[in-house]
């Protein structure tokens, strides 16, 4: 589903950003922190983007792997070290499986919904159910739990660390 909708995530945020040496460097400092890890033994494609967005300040990841971080937050990040805090933290979401988490919760909460409003609906008003693309849109707007960005947070810091990079650096990102 993360392959599926990353294009449609892309391009809400302008699309990949143009500059073909950051995008390198975000797929270098990414890939790195998965190789170097056990988040490179895992069965995930991980593929790292940088959006052109410039207003956003962000960073997401979406079910399988797809890891995406904004002009905004990139510009603002002083070294190496402090991308490779963000990556990791979004890479030990994926780890964590929070948005495949979140997704089976939002598609439970939907069916809950959609017999609740079967028991009660107007058969001259029929409703469509949700595409997958909307479903991962609406968990990439919604919060991760503190429990699910504590999670992150540890394996973010522990995977910069077993990459080489000091994990001092995210305190200049917090």
């Amino acid at each position: 589903m993360g392959l599926q909708a990353a294009p449609e995530m892309a391009a809400q945020f302008g699309g990949l950003h143009p500059d073909s040496r950051a995008q390198a460097l975000v797929g270098e400092v990414g890939n790195r922190v998965v190789q170097n890890t056990h988040a490179g033994e895992m069965a995930y494609q991980f593929d790292f983007h940088l959006l052109a967005d410039e207003q956003t300040i962000n960073a997401f990841a979406l079910p399988g792997g797809q890891i995406f971080i904004t002009a905004a937050l990139y510009k603002r990040l002083e070294t190496e070290g402090q991308l490779a805090g963000v990556l990791g933290h979004e890479v030990g979401h994926v780890v964590g499986r929070h948005s495949a988490e979140q997704m089976a919760k939002a598609r439970l909460m939907e069916g809950l919904a959609g017999a609740a409003s079967a028991v009660v609906a107007d058969p001259n008003d029929p409703q469509g159910s949700a595409q997958t693309a909307a479903v991962v849109a609406q968990v990439v707007n919604m919060k991760h739990g503190r429990e699910d960005e504590l999670e992150a947070d540890r394996l973010g810091v522990r995977f910069m660390a077993e990459s080489g990079y000091d994990p001092r650096s995210l305190l200049g990102v917090m």
